[in-house]
């Protein structure tokens, strides 16, 4: 365990760094980045490889997109806020948070997430159809008490990453400031809808300087407001002008289907986008999780390839856009694969279900009743991490949706129950949705595996 003299010490060492190469950032960008970029060498040492490190001062050497994207960043960003994301997210969510749990799985012999994902309450001001957490009873929640938990003993790990999601995080909006601010030294995003986001959370985020936010969006207004109600699309571009006002980071959270997957990848959304201040977008493959969802909305797998590249083309170091893009099944070869069951993160349902991940509901362990550890150590996660990963081919990543006779196989073995909320789902009912398709994406994910990643084969 690093002491917490040593953890001092690396903090103001970042600290020092960060405002001496920040000034000189904003003093003179070009080659301001490419001392941050130095700097970050020096700090992060072997996290990264040299050759990362090269790219980025190519990239932020001249005047190109990047340089462009942190340039309107720093413009429309208050300075003190800004600060205060890279220390809590950037030094203790992903630099020391990130060590510190690898050598917590080293020395306990498991393996321990870096990010933990919550769900405050299952609560949520909307009804959006095809949302399998609009379906939960919305009585569900859980207290303060018990996040305030989840937070104190997972920094005991080295944990310092939050995510919330519901429901509606912002419903709890009042417990969620709380919690950032009892715990400086942890990052914390919300997903929420975007709808309840005020004057006052605007105050609180630039005091906390720890929590950002990412709100979903179906595509522009008609997409929007036909899965999310009428009015909604115009409430969620308030919250955005609100925002950049302030001087806050924010992103979205895009559910992509077979039917919009092409809108929510168009030079003009992705110009809407950037015109909102919109700084990065999630952007996640449509699971069919729940009794009564069909397949009808999983993009088929030309789509998905479609996806592959797109997303690709638009994040790249030339070209593109300059919006910074995550596509969480297609980029799985960048993490080893799936992430889930306590390798890098797992879900806590407001039920107090600790699951593998948000879009898997079984479990054997429940945050209310054990300790957040005899969670992480549940048989589920265990046989989740010895299976990991669940196919050679890092672009079938997922044990439900490319694997799905793996998932299958883990929750009959740990003796795992469905955690669903509204109607218990068989793993079996679960597995045999994603046969067919598992079965039709293995050949395009071996093409562009064999083609696209020859020094990995």
């Amino acid at each position: 365990m690093v002491t917490k003299v040593v953890h001092a010490a690396q903090r103001k060492a970042f600290e020092l760094a960060l405002d001496t190469v920040g000034k000189k950032a904003i003093q003179n960008r070009t080659e301001g980045y490419v001392e941050v970029i130095n700097a970050m060498q020096k700090i992060l040492g072997d996290a990264w490889p040299d050759g990362a490190y090269d790219k980025l001062r190519v990239a932020f050497g001249k005047d190109g997109k990047w340089t462009r994207y942190f340039n309107n960043l720093l413009e429309h960003t208050d300075v003190e806020f800004l600060r205060g994301l890279f220390l809590s997210i950037g030094f203790e969510g992903a630099f020391a948070g990130f060590r510190e749990t690898r050598r917590t799985a080293d020395r306990l012999n498991m393996q321990c997430p870096w990010i933990i994902l919550f769900d405050p309450t299952s609560a949520c001001n909307l009804h959006c159809t095809g949302c399998w957490a609009s379906e939960y009873s919305r009585q569900l929640n859980l207290s303060y008490d018990d996040m305030n938990k989840i937070v104190t003993e997972g920094k005991e790990l080295g944990i310092h990453m939050y995510i919330m999601t519901g429901g509606e995080p912002m419903v709890r909006k009042k417990d969620v400031i709380r919690l950032a601010s009892e715990h400086p030294d942890c990052g914390f995003m919300l997903f929420t809808n975007g709808t309840l986001v005020d004057q006052q959370f605007c105050d609180d985020m630039r005091r906390c300087k720890n929590i950002i936010l990412s709100m979903s969006i179906e595509g522009l207004e008609e997409a929007t407001d036909a899965r999310r109600g009428a009015g909604v699309f115009q409430k969620v571009m308030d919250a955005m002008d609100l925002l950049r006002k302030n001087g806050l980071v924010y992103g979205t959270s895009i559910c992509y289907t077979s039917q919009n997957y092409k809108a929510v990848t168009s030079d003009e959304f992705y110009d809407f986008l950037i015109d909102k201040g919109v700084a990065f977008s999630w952007y996640f493959h449509f699971m069919p999780v729940g009794m009564d969802t069909t397949m009808d909305l999983v993009p088929t797998p030309e789509q998905r390839e479609y996806m592959y590249h797109r997303i690709r083309q638009v994040r790249d170091w030339e070209g593109g856009k300059p919006i910074f893009l995550m596509d969480f099944q297609n980029d799985g070869e960048f993490v080893s694969g799936c992430i889930a069951g306590g390798k890098y993160y797992c879900h806590i349902n407001p039920n107090g279900d600790v699951e593998p991940c948000v879009f898997i509901h079984y479990s054997n362990a429940n945050i209310k009743e054990q300790s957040l550890l005899e969670c992480l150590q549940q048989p589920l996660f265990r046989a989740y991490q010895a299976a990991q990963p669940f196919n050679k081919n890092l672009l079938q990543p997922c044990p439900m949706l490319e694997n799905p006779e793996k998932l299958k196989a883990m929750v009959e073995l740990a003796g795992a129950h469905s955690t669903d909320m509204t109607e218990p789902e068989p793993v079996e009912h679960l597995c045999s949705k994603c046969s067919h398709y598992a079965e039709e994406w293995a050949p395009y994910a071996e093409k562009l595996w064999s083609t696209q990643h020859f020094e990995r084969k």
